[in-house]
């Protein structure tokens, strides 16, 4: 027996479940059989609440989604959700204590909960976000133990209304890491996000279009000792 189910109108998702199997329809895209992972075009503005809140029910049920920023598209999840997070490290193949994690987060109002800063690193953060950068902090004690691992995290505040609302309506910080491209792989598996489901559909549990994504990383900055570092140098240009 098929049952229906329409998931939000700005989502032009039909999904169909079968006793056996599930098939993901995409009008005007590709098909993928034994696919539950949804594909959901957001934009800037005006999008339907029913298909934020679908997206905000997955991150509070532990789902990973894939998402766009002002930089490259990401891979994500409720920050304060230590399983989905095992699970990105093993999609990314990395040590969580060997590497740096970093969240994003709606503004700059409540970061004392999850990061230590001082005064006039605030400031500088203030000068420049929401933008491109990630300002690597020491972690707050209410972030996951694999976060206290490193006891450093990287704060992200993009200038992208889509992550940015997304976080405001969770109400907590979204972990954040660069989707993966492997060697000799084309650009597009992480810029266009029709191939970024095509790559990545079985791994995560929705993949969020908006639009196609940037090729250039965010501009890291170390704030871990006194006095600032650019370690990484991205998109961002920094005003101290």
């Amino acid at each position: 027996m098929i049952q229906p189910g329409l998931s939000g109108l700005k989502s032009e998702i039909f999904v169909f479940r079968f006793e056996f199997q599930s098939v993901c329809i995409i009008f005007g895209k590709h098909n993928y059989s034994n696919c539950n992972v949804m594909i959901v075009k957001l934009y800037e503005k005006n999008n339907s609440s029913e298909t934020l809140q679908e997206i905000i029910d997955t991150l509070n049920d532990g789902g990973i989604i894939i998402y766009p920023t002002d930089t490259m598209y990401a891979i994500g999840c409720h920050a304060l959700k230590e399983r989905p997070i095992e699970r990105i490290c093993k999609i990314k193949k990395i040590d969580p204590k060997k590497h740096n994690l970093s969240i994003i987060c709606y503004d700059l109002s409540n970061i004392s909960e999850y990061a230590r800063v001082e005064n006039n690193t605030f400031k500088m953060m203030k000068r420049n976000l929401p933008g491109p950068f990630t300002f690597i902090l020491k972690a707050d004690s209410r972030l996951p133990k694999i976060f206290r691992n490193r006891k450093e995290v990287g704060i992200r505040v993009p200038d992208n209304n889509i992550i940015r609302e997304i976080c405001r309506l969770l109400d907590a910080p979204i972990l954040s890491t660069t989707l993966p491209l492997e060697d000799g792989e084309e650009i597009e598996y992480i810029t266009d996000p029709e191939l970024i489901h095509e790559k990545f559909g079985r791994e995560v549990d929705m993949v969020i279009d908006g639009g196609i994504g940037g090729i250039e990383p965010s501009t890291v900055v170390n704030c871990f000792e006194d006095e600032p570092e650019i370690i990484r140098q991205g998109k961002g240009i920094l005003n101290e």
